[in-house]
């Protein structure tokens, strides 16, 4: 087998292992809020299922950027590809920023001083 062949099988994973993440942490996400909406009812449900969907799409989308940035160094290291993977990683991660504000109702760079109860 030779490298190529066995990056491209190392980048097929990634992407299985992304797309594995986002099925079946939303298919978890969503079976685990029955309890959730059993007990505490339908409002708590849906923020459980919330959080936990948005947790998996972040994993998911993390590991699918390890996929992306795999090809582009091994597979096909050409301008063109370079900066498809820069847009591919700029999008990704607006995206997970984005998701992670909505999650955690704050930007990153300021949850340390909520945690601890400071003001700013």
């Amino acid at each position: 087998m030779h490298f190529d062949e066995w990056m491209e099988n190392v980048v097929r994973g990634f992407e299985i292992a992304g797309v594995a993440c986002l099925a079946i942490g939303s298919s978890w996400a969503l079976a685990s809020a029955v309890p959730v909406l059993l007990k505490d009812g339908p409002a708590a449900a849906y923020e459980h299922a919330r959080q936990m969907v948005g947790r998996s799409v972040l994993l998911g989308l993390e590991i699918l950027i390890i996929a992306d940035i795999v090809q582009t160094i091994t597979i096909d290291p050409t301008l063109e590809s370079a900066l498809s993977l820069g847009l591919i990683v700029l999008v990704r991660t607006f995206l997970s920023f984005s998701l992670e504000i909505e999650l955690e109702g704050i930007v990153p760079w300021r949850r340390w001083t909520v945690k601890e109860g400071r003001k700013e």
